[in-house]
């Protein structure tokens, strides 16, 4: 099972969401940013390297709000785990993603999030979580 961390990066009542590019696995899908996390290495160390990696930031990351697994139909699992990030360093670059975008809590279902994502996500844009 592969871990993740992935980061509720918040600006008022505004998430930043990512969409995947068309060349990268579920091409074209939204998620929030973070990434795999290396053996041996705690998850808020790899969301922070991540973070810097994907977006150019030095993150702050907060208390973890949201734990779950989600095995994809070609058999992948994944444990994704989820932080708060309210503070960060650096402005922000959108390094590797088709697309990056500040979204209303209230209209994250509206964007094609990963599979994995879309319970958080209804979650979220319902009140909870954050």
């Amino acid at each position: 099972m592969k871990l993740v961390a992935a980061a509720l990066l918040l600006r008022g009542t505004q998430v930043l969401v990512c969409q995947r590019t068309r060349h990268q696995t579920m091409p074209l899908k939204w998620e929030f940013p973070g990434g795999k996390i290396e053996p041996g290495e705690q998850p808020t160390d790899g969301l922070r390297r991540e973070l810097e990696e994907e977006l150019g930031i030095l993150a702050r990351i907060g208390d973890e709000v949201a734990r779950l697994k989600h095995v994809y139909k070609n058999g992948n699992a994944v444990e994704l785990r989820f932080f708060l990030v309210r503070e960060y360093e650096g402005e922000l670059q959108n390094r590797i993603f088709a697309d990056v975008q500040w979204a209303e809590r209230t209209r994250l279902p509206e964007y094609d999030f990963l599979e994995a994502d879309q319970e958080l996500v209804r979650q979220i844009a319902a009140g909870g979580i954050l």
